[in-house]
């Protein structure tokens, strides 16, 4: 996650090593990187891709065109870093309606079915199934099987009710959602996903929540926006290459709420969107630091000719973090779309 939801620090950065933890940096493509991509950051926080890789959602069964058997890109201790400030940040005010929903959907026998859709280690069930009344079974998406293993053995055991939560896993690279890959579904959910994906996909990804009849919750989408204090002038500069980087190969980065509402809205859905912005201070220094690494080393990659300044003002920013003297707002958006009951008439 993901997850501060942005690209640069969700899986897909420097690729994440086996299950030892163990991480080996990759060479870097251009000694202008080197610059600003410190040590010991943390693998998937940071901004580095295999050559020809574009990160993509597919809901695909493992086994097909060799993905399953491709490097895991999410670093665990990237994941479990976030989740704290993924929970705090997240809009719960959307947990009320959805409920309503809920509660008015036909219940099948084993309680609500919840997709979670490139679920990491499981930090959106552990926040949102202790929320949500009733027996809940949750299928967990996933291209990492350790990420996988992780979000099934830490997953929470109890709804808000007392009911009982079960998990199911299966493991396959998430991006071209197929017809019936939600068949059955109460409920779709995935955490700093939409701003990876293409316009094409987003409506993949809403055609499929339609024609399930289930609200999707799709939480922690880049909108663009960063804020630092003390300000510097390399900020705005900074920003702007960021969100460069996250709009390359076709991906919506910060568009990519604005396209899901239309997408979602022109499928009879109702569409709400409440920020979701991560505050980091004092009390974050490690994730933070994380962070800001990601950041400007991504927006290095976008524009080489920043390397200098930017080497400058990272070190500059990661003393002012270390010290305690830096704050940080990182804005994200969720979004809750309430999809018509499949069988409601149009």
């Amino acid at each position: 996650m993901n997850d501060t939801g942005t690209t640069a620090q969700r899986g897909g950065g420097i690729p994440a090593q086996p299950e030892t933890g163990a991480a080996t940096p990759p060479a870097p493509r251009e000694a202008a990187t080197v610059t600003v991509r410190a040590a010991g950051v943390i693998p998937g926080a940071g901004p580095t891709e295999r050559p020809g890789e574009r990160r993509t959602v597919r809901l695909r069964e493992s086994g097909q065109g060799g993905e399953a058997d491709e490097p895991p890109r999410y670093a665990p201790q990237w994941l479990e870093l976030r989740e704290s400030a993924d929970a705090a940040a997240r809009a719960a005010e959307l947990v009320d309606p959805l409920r309503i929903r809920l509660a008015n959907l036909p219940r099948r026998g084993g309680g609500l079915v919840v997709h979670d859709l490139g679920c990491g280690t499981g930090s959106m069930g552990r926040w949102l199934a202790p929320r949500l009344d009733g027996a809940q079974h949750w299928v967990l998406h996933d291209r990492d099987p350790y990420l996988l293993h992780f979000a099934a053995v830490a997953s929470p055991r109890a709804a808000a009710d007392g009911s009982r939560v079960t998990v199911e896993t299966r493991r396959g690279d998430i991006a071209r959602l197929t017809p019936d890959a939600l068949a059955g579904a109460s409920l779709v959910t995935a955490s700093a996903l939409l701003d990876v994906l293409t316009g094409a996909e987003i409506e993949a990804l809403a055609a499929a929540c339609a024609g399930a009849g289930c609200p999707a919750l799709l939480t922690l989408s880049v909108a663009g926006r960063v804020e630092l204090t003390p300000h510097d002038p390399l900020d705005a500069e900074i920003t702007e290459a960021f969100n460069a980087h996250q709009r390359r190969s076709g991906l919506l980065g910060p568009d990519a709420v604005t396209a899901a509402c239309a997408a979602f809205a022109a499928r009879g859905a109702t569409v709400r969107v409440r920020p979701s912005p991560w505050r980091l201070g004092p009390g974050d220094p490690e994730l933070t630091a994380q962070w800001l690494r990601g950041w400007v080393g991504a927006a290095v990659e976008q524009r080489p000719g920043l390397a200098a300044r930017a080497g400058r003002y990272l070190a500059a920013r990661l003393a002012a973090c270390a010290a305690g003297e830096l704050r940080v707002t990182v804005h994200h958006s969720d979004l809750l779309a309430l999809c018509r009951p499949a069988g409601a008439a149009s």
